[in-house]
Formats: structure tokens, sequence, C-alpha cells
């Protein structure tokens, strides 16, 4: 299996170089040259494979470079029972037509755990399959949650370095705590003054700077990504939603072979594109529901085919969607053109010069036949929260409340009843705040993080994640506060160049 950049103008490689480069040297991503195809008996039999195990099958239809034998050491060593617990993904019935994917029982209680546990494994091996003599430094932009799964992952791997830039005002308190507490020899954790949008921009533009690089190489450092860019990041997953598809088949919800839809929470389109890729694959899905939160680019961009991002910023109750410009995107439409790597450098570019591009009614119609953008605001997300938890007793973060509603929207504007699974993308102990307000009262959202953790127990019952409680006695660790502008300096001062 090789890989191809999405703006065409770099040579094939194996899936070990794309891991290890993160990304393409002409600006794209890297996607693999054609998509394997999986049969319903295949898919259908992962019913009696445990997690590691459906993880493998898939993983090795993309990473040929890999033995078996070595992707069974990354799954092993990324899924285990201290990490994950008994059972890493759980598919729970909330209603009859409905049930919820629960990604988040990792060890930073959000679905990039998924991804952010094996990578590390992943690129260790690519390095020494390579022959990358240089150290890796893992450059991410996070609007929450894969800065903490990033740096769990990373902390402390041989010959790597790891620079988080998070916004300051613009993730939940305890997701900047979890993040500030990170210890590691290897680790740094700046706040930016701005978005995620500039965060995102910031590490784009480090990736792009020749002179920088040259420096780097000087100095015996690689830049890489842990970022939905990075195809180790994103092909771990694609598993889940054969994972989903076949418990759904053993649990009595569907029938082999009948088709199913996905309502998924997304920013920066990784998670949801991941589907589709299953899709592609084989995977029987009739639609895709695209969830956005008041930062409704993605479901704009799905309605009229126009992605514009010059519009208002908003700071919503789902952070880690509070997002303008949806960097996989550009990988959707990379397959939807059937591999137009010119038509797609050309929108790209035009994003960045004008902010916007038009992919035309002809592309537009064929990507509304695979999916249906919705966006939630505010306050529906609030009382998606509280009415899903008295109705049926389930208590779900903000992002998974977005998708939940997102999926009642489809129905009423479709009369599709179709049984769907909802992503669920992390623990509603995550987000206290909001889900206490939504589920409680006004006076429990302003009590300080770990009061209202325990208040959150009280009220629902669930575990509090062991790692969240620990950090209440924790020192911090990092305290950099920076201006975007001044992101490659911090980067130069870190490593030292």
């Amino acid at each position: 299996m090789l890989f191809v950049s999405t703006r065409g103008k770099t040579d094939l490689v194996c899936s070990a170089h794309a891991i290890t480069r993160g990304l393409a040297d002409d600006g794209g991503l890297f996607v693999p040259q054609k998509f394997p195809e999986l049969s319903l008996g295949e898919i259908v039999s992962m019913r009696s494979m445990t997690y590691k195990e459906r993880a493998v099958a898939i993983l090795s239809l993309f990473l040929t470079d890999y033995t078996k034998e070595e992707l069974f050491e990354c799954a092993d060593a990324a899924y285990s029972q201290i990490k994950f617990g008994a059972e890493p993904v759980l598919l729970r019935k909330v209603n009859e037509s409905t049930d919820v994917l629960e990604l988040w029982h990792g060890p930073t209680s959000a679905f990039k755990d998924m991804a952010l546990q094996i990578l590390p494994h992943l690129l260790t091996k690519a390095i020494a399959k390579t022959g990358e003599s240089n150290k890796v430094v893992i450059l991410v932009a996070t609007s929450g949650d894969t800065g903490k799964a990033a740096l769990e992952g990373f902390a402390n791997v041989k010959d790597t370095e790891i620079i988080v830039f998070y916004p300051e005002d613009g993730v939940s308190a305890i997701q900047k705590r979890q993040m500030l507490t990170q210890a590691g020899d290897n680790v740094r954790v700046i706040g930016i003054q701005g978005n995620f949008d500039d965060a995102q921009r910031g590490v784009k533009e480090l990736f792009g700077d020749t002179a920088l690089e040259e420096e780097l190489q000087r100095k015996g450092y690689v830049f890489s990504s842990a970022n939905s860019i990075n195809w180790g990041r994103l092909v771990p997953q694609i598993v889940y939603y054969f994972s989903a598809y076949s418990d759904a088949v053993a649990n009595g919800r569907i029938k082999a072979g009948e088709k199913i839809n996905f309502a998924v929470p997304t920013g920066n389109f990784g998670d949801i594109l991941a589907g589709y890729y299953a899709k592609l694959m084989g995977l029987p899905v009739a639609k895709f529901i695209c969830a956005s939160n008041s930062n409704n680019v993605l479901s704009d961009f799905i309605n009229t085919g126009i992605y514009d991002r010059r519009r208002e910023f908003y700071k919503t109750v789902s952070p880690s969607m509070d997002i303008l410009v949806s960097s996989n995107l550009e990988r959707l439409l990379y397959s939807i053109t059937e591999d137009d790597a010119a038509k797609v450098s050309e929108w790209m570019q035009q994003l960045t010069a004008n902010g916007t591009y038009n992919v035309g009614e002809k592309v537009n119609n064929r990507i509304l036949e695979e999916f249906f953008g919705a966006w939630v605001d505010e306050l529906e997300t609030k009382e998606t929260i509280g009415r899903v938890f008295n109705d049926n007793e389930y208590l779900m973060d903000p992002h998974t409340a977005v998708a939940w509603r997102a999926c009642e929207k489809y129905r009423l504007v479709s009369s599709d009843d179709t049984y769907c699974i909802v992503l669920s993308t992390a623990s509603p102990y995550k987000f206290s705040d909001v889900v206490l307000e939504a589920a409680g009262s006004e006076e429990d959202a302003k009590l300080e993080p770990f009061d209202g953790l325990r208040k959150l127990h009280a009220l629902s019952g669930l575990p509090i994640p062991e790692p969240m409680l620990a950090m209440e006695k924790m020192p911090i660790l990092h305290q950099e506060v920076i201006e975007s502008a001044d992101m490659k300096k911090a980067v130069e001062t870190a490593l030292k160049l």
C-alpha cells in the first residue's frame, strides 16, 4: 500500500514514511493510493474478535510495511486493560433506534485516545523502518482533547519531543488542567492568545518553513504531527466504525448487511472522514450526519458547496469543535473528485488567499449523497443533555449532545428513522460545568472544577475517571502563554535552535 499527497506533487511513499513526516512536502495530506475492500462476511466475523484483533485486521490492510506481529505489539501496548479497562469501546443502547458509541474510556477520557495511544508505537517503528536518524518533534495544535491525548501518548517516548499549542481561553477548565499538569522530559505545553484556527495555521506554517526545516536538520530534528493530518492518527479511527457495526449485529440491533447511519460531532472533519473511509471499504452505511456547533462552517459547506471561513468565531460549550478551517475536508474532496489533485490544490489555494472556495453543484451533489449537515446552538446543546438524561437516564457531554440533536434534526427533515449510532467523543466529566447546568442547576455549574466533578458524580452515579481526580493534587508544570505570531520563536527556544 502506497500513499500519495492530496495535492499531487510528491512521490508515492510507504506508510512508515507518511506517518513519520505527517504532512506531505507539497502541503497536502497523505492518502492511500487505493482503498482495500472487506466483504460483509469479513466485517461480521469481527464479532468474535477483541478490539485489539479488530484494530490489527484493519491496520494491516493499510500499513503493509509493518508485520502482523509489529501491529499486534502496537495494539497490545495501546489498548491495554490498564489504560482502557476491559473494553476500549462500548456501544450503549439509549432508545429503540439509537445507540451511543462511547469512545472515551481511555486515559484522557476523550476519543482521541483511540488513535493517540497507538500512534507513538506506530511512529517509533516507522522511524526504524525509514532509517530516520533525527529526533522527531511532534507539533500539535489542539482545541482541547488532542493536546492531552498526544501528551499522554508521547510523554517520555524515546527520540521524540512534543510541543502542544492550545488556545488559552478556548478549552474547558478540566481540559486545560489535564495539559498543564502533564509530566515528561520531552513535553512542552504553550497557550496562545487566539483560537484553535490560529494555532492550527501556525503549526502548518512551521511545517512549510524551509529555512526552519534546514535549521532543524542541522540540529538533528525533524517535524511530524499528531493532529489528524497525520495518516497514523486517522487510520486507527477507521477501526471503531467496523467495530461498532459488528457489535450492533452481535447485539441484535441490526441484521448483517443492513445499512445504518452515523451521527458524528466534528470540527476538523477527521472523525467523520474515518467513517466515510470505512464505507469506501465496504461498511454498510446509508448516511453520515455531520454535526456542527455554532461554528457551522462544515454544515454550511455540505448544504451549499461553498466553504467560507470568513465568519464570526464563537467560543461555545463544545470547544473541541470551535474550528473554522477543517483540515481533513481536503481528503474528502480528493476522494469525491476521484483523485483530482489539481482541483483540490486550487481550492486550498483559494481558501488560503481568499478565505473561501466553491466546489460547484456536481461535487456538492455527490457530497450530499453521503452526508447530511446540521448545526446545533448552545441552548439546544444544553437542552439535549438535560432531556436525554431525564428521559433515558443517559448522560452525555456537550459534543455528543450536538451529534444527538443533529440526528434528531435529520430524522425530522428526512422522516428516516434508520438505526443510528451517535459517536460519543468525551466523558461528561470533562465538561462538568456545562453538564451540571443542563442536567442539574445553574448554581451547580458555578462550582470549582473538582467540586463540580464530585457533584456530577452525586447526580449521575457515573464513576469519576481516576486520572481526573488525581489532577487536583498535581502541580502546574506549564505556564507559558504567547501571541500566536510568536509560535516559531517558541519552538526555536524550546529546541534551543
